[in-house]
């Protein structure tokens, strides 16, 4: 038998399990399970030598796919450097699986190259870690590989979804000498029978019980993917209860024309006493963050009498600190069953309806507010990330990095008509390190377009994103370019202090224009707003070419035209006192 036959088995295992997605890093230690990987045929791989940025292209193909991808570095610090990716992962609840190559365990910290303490490297970020046997000499050691990596990948796909880590230490010599690389066939693959986490009879008898002793009922969605199945049962929950939904960008709920998508705009302005006739009896939550403080802070300070998150599995989140039923189910079970429960047409029910028309008169006002801001006399990146996002062909990706990319995306929103169209943003953990890089993965597995609103700083940092040898005619990437970090002058704080220019908003003086030449990607240039639609034009249309639409402005300018913004929402109530 080859040597390194239990470790070529590994990609016929993963082939096996559908994991045919797979990320290399290039080394010479991983060198047994690279060539693995490469050489079989069902197992597409693709080579990134930067490995903070192929960590992220691997999480932007996982949330393509809905499946873990395969993601493999040598030994070293080359591990380390996949932890953002791996952070994100854990709490956006992305599947990976992640091989690390390391040197034989008698090796660590001897002084040998490229050696570190790899087992454990990932820490709480991962679902659980694996160590590999390094000798395969043994029938048990081929039984605990088989088993070890059938474990990793049937747990990344437990709920909630996530990373795993695989450590595998390679003995000397690494390469076949004369040794054909094959793969045994019927190697044995472990099933994991999935929980479908329906509701139980008892949960179904808790929300019959309590549901009638509740009038101002409101639900809040945080980030969740594209599910339309979830809105079909959520638009008849809505219809049979009268209950509010709010929903930001990353709620992905557009599609449903009586989402609250306007939140963030009113609850920052809104009077105290519209606040406290806002203020729900039961939230009923469900998806990971938020993006708006100021719903965050609404509903911290004024609290509902009950708070049931919905969630399949994991560690509870209170995130408005006032949680006090957990509901282990799929939040589309919770809404197909509530949607069964009568309705009574009485006081209580009136009540309801009357709860859900003030969420209404409140969304109008802010959607009236936005419509009216603009367009206005200085032409700013909040303006084109209007039209950018009024413009957004239909079944498109939309990728908003962090910063003021997802803020403005959230102002805007997305209208009902534009329910294909699916929302992509690294809130996991909120960084900007691989918000490109997460973008390209999603391209280079799909034959969709895929929109990246970014600002400078982000997409500077990311310029790895493109290090490698792979087409990308499905990218356009919208490039908010006010040569530092703005928001820094708009959140409390940093703004005020007079290190703000040099160690909050870090000014920078690039253009992508070499970029685009060095990688051989159209730009184009928006130096005046006369010429937006033609550029527009030419920035959606397909042939093949990847593109930068880049915009720079003034950081002080962009700063007025988003607190005058604010003040035109806050002049919608005052007129009216």
């Amino acid at each position: 038998m080859n040597r390194f036959q239990p470790i070529y088995d590994i990609a016929a295992l993963c082939a096996e399990k559908n994991v045919k997605q797979v990320v290399l890093c290039p080394g010479s230690r991983c060198a047994p399970l690279t060539l693995a990987f490469a050489r079989h045929p069902e197992v597409e791989t693709r080579t990134f030598s930067d490995e903070r940025s192929a960590a992220f292209v691997a999480l932007g193909i996982a949330q393509q796919l809905k499946h873990p991808v395969a993601l493999l570095c040598t030994s070293g610090t080359a591990a380390y450097n996949f932890a953002p990716a791996v952070a994100e992962a854990f709490f956006s609840h992305t599947p990976l699986v992640i091989f690390t190559a390391d040197r034989p365990a008698e090796w660590i910290a001897q002084h040998d190259g490229q050696t570190i303490f790899q087992p454990g490297i990932f820490g709480q970020h991962v679902k659980h870690s694996y160590q590999l046997p390094q000798r395969y000499d043994h029938d048990d050691s081929l039984w605990a590989i088989n088993r070890i990596v059938n474990e990793a990948i049937n747990l990344a796909m437990q709920e909630p979804k996530g990373p795993v880590h695989i450590n595998a230490p390679f003995q000397e010599p690494l390469y076949p000498k004369g040794e054909s690389i094959g793969f045994t066939e019927n190697v044995r693959v472990i099933e994991d029978i999935p929980q479908q986490f329906n509701l139980s009879s008892a949960q179904r008898d808790f929300i019959q019980n309590q549901w009638s002793q509740f009038t101002n009922i409101l639900v809040v969605a945080g980030q969740h993917e594209l599910d339309l199945s979830l809105q079909t049962s959520m638009e008849e929950f809505i219809q049979q209860h009268h209950v509010p939904v709010v929903g930001d960008i990353l709620s992905n709920l557009h599609g449903m024309s009586s989402t609250v998508r306007y939140s963030d705009a009113f609850l920052g302005h809104a009077p105290n006493e519209i606040k406290q006739r806002l203020k729900p009896d039961l939230l009923i939550t469900f998806g990971k963050s938020v993006i708006s403080k100021n719903l965050k802070v609404f509903l911290r300070q004024h609290k509902p009498k009950a708070h049931w998150h919905i969630q399949p599995a994991g560690i509870s989140t209170d995130t408005y600190q006032t949680l006090t039923h957990r509901i282990d189910a799929m939040p589309s079970a919770f809404f197909s069953f509530a949607s069964t429960l009568a309705r009574t047409e009485n006081f209580d029910s009136q009540k309801q309806s009357n709860y859900q028309q003030l969420w209404e008169v409140e969304e109008r006002r802010a959607g009236r507010s936005i419509q009216e801001y603009f367009p206005q006399k200085e032409f700013g990146e909040f303006e084109l990330v209007q039209e950018i996002m009024y413009r957004l062909p239909q079944s498109c990706n939309v990728h908003l990095a962090n910063s003021m990319s997802v803020r403005y995306a959230n102002f805007i929103g997305l209208q009902a008509e534009q329910k294909d169209i699916q929302v992509f943003s690294n809130r996991g953990t909120s960084g900007i390190d691989g918000c490109t890089s997460t973008a390209v993965g999603h391209a280079l597995c799909n034959k969709t377009m895929n929109v990246l609103i970014t600002g400078d700083v982000a997409f500077f940092y990311d310029r790895n994103a493109f290090w490698h040898n792979y087409a990308l005619p499905n990218l356009r990437i919208v490039l908010l370019n006010n040569h530092g970090g703005i928001i820094f002058g708009i959140i409390d704080g940093p703004g005020a202090q007079p290190e703000a220019e040099e160690f909050f908003i870090t000014r920078q003086r690039l253009t992508a224009k070499k970029l685009t030449e060095e990688f051989d990607f159209d730009h184009l240039k928006l130096d005046h707003p006369r010429k937006l639609k033609n550029l527009l034009n030419d920035f959606l249309y397909h042939d093949g070419r990847t593109k930068v639409l880049e915009v720079e402005t003034d950081l002080m300018s962009n700063k007025n035209i988003f607190e005058n913004f604010k003040q035109k929402i806050k002049d919608s109530y005052e007129s009216q006192i």
